[in-house]
């Protein structure tokens, strides 16, 4: 569900760019109020924002409709950072893939932020995914994962419609892109929403202090290790993004797939100069375009795509930890400042 520039006008990416950026600070407010970030946090905002971004890269057919999907992540996110930092982390994944692989465009990045991360993460997590999973099991669980993951999803592609819409995209008329959005995104909502399931049922099971810490809003135990979850969520993102990526689905995804259903083509042309010179700093930064190697033929694509998922997953790994690294130190910064005031 990656916008690309040809879908969004300066105005629209504008106003959703200063609106993403007063979640994150937002969001940056929250961690920094409650006590509730300590020192595991920063491996598992790395780790799960490396997992993320290696899991988006598994595009899977939707059977009978010629489309595929990958999961957005936030609610996974969501049930194991917490709202707030979760919303940072894949505020993170998505800089990164529009930055070093040209997914997702710049201008639309504003967008893409808000409806893969702030509609997730900051409303679905707190109203809907919290509320239902006050006991936790194994059930709860997955049904929980599943209904919160396509309502997300739903209400992420009415914002995409909405979105071109305020930006006067007339190729895209409002109810026929609408009734296509929403019904493939359901699809795709309820393979996401078995996943997100099946891989917090694996974190309850080795480690449930991590969701009832998020659940609760309160630090993971100081005798609570997290090596575990951190070391399989690395290996699987390792064995995600650099083999079994080469194995997604070639099929356009949802978004793609509404589009050429509406136009004859999965891509808008874009011909305005703002959208121009936000494409001419992408081709500067993107040095893996598509997730591969620029201008690669057949015989190179699979080591492009399994380079584009390594580099990826470490520099996700980067960013979303330097993130927590910095929100960590500054607390830590202020507790000192505070007990010598006293």
């Amino acid at each position: 569900m990656h916008m690309a520039d040809a879908l969004v006008s300066p105005t629209v990416g504008g106003v959703m760019l200063a609106v993403s950026a007063g979640a994150a600070a937002y969001s940056v407010y929250q961690i920094r109020k409650q006590d509730d970030f300590g020192e595991k946090k920063i491996p598992l905002m790395a780790v799960t924002g490396a997992f993320v971004f290696a899991a988006q890269m598994i595009n899977f057919t939707i059977p009978g409709t010629g489309s595929s999907g990958h999961i957005g992540g936030g609610i996974l996110l969501s049930a194991i950072l917490g709202g707030p930092a979760a919303m940072l982390t894949m505020a993170a994944v998505l800089t990164i893939q529009c930055l070093f692989f040209a997914d997702g465009g710049l201008l639309a990045l504003g967008c893409n932020i808000f409806n893969m991360g702030v509609i997730p993460c900051l409303i679905i997590y707190p109203l809907l995914f919290k509320p239902l999973l006050k006991k936790m099991s194994y059930g709860r669980i997955t049904g929980d994962s599943v209904l919160s993951v396509v309502l997300g999803l739903e209400l992420g592609a009415f914002c995409v419609v909405l979105q071109t819409e305020a930006s006067g995209i007339t190729a895209l008329p409002f109810s026929t892109f609408l009734l296509l959005m929403l019904p493939i995104h359901l699809a795709i909502g309820l393979v996401e929403g078995i996943v997100t399931g099946a891989v917090l049922s694996y974190v309850y099971s080795a480690r449930p202090e991590i969701l009832e810490a998020a659940e609760n809003r309160s630090k993971i135990g100081a005798g609570v290790s997290v090596k575990k979850i951190v070391t399989v969520l690395a290996i699987a993102a390792v064995l995600v993004g650099g083999g079994l990526s080469l194995f997604a689905s070639s099929n356009p995804d949802g978004l793609e797939w509404s589009i050429a259903n509406v136009t004859g083509s999965e891509e808008l042309e874009s011909d305005g100069s703002v959208q121009a010179s936000a494409a001419q700093i992408q081709e500067s930064t993107a040095f893996l375009p598509d997730y591969g190697f620029a201008d690669a033929d057949e015989s190179s694509a699979a080591g492009g795509t399994a380079t584009a998922g390594i580099v990826g997953v470490v520099c996700t790994f980067a960013l979303a930890g330097g993130v927590a690294w910095i929100i960590s130190r500054t607390k830590k910064k202020k507790r000192a400042a505070l007990h010598s005031q006293l």
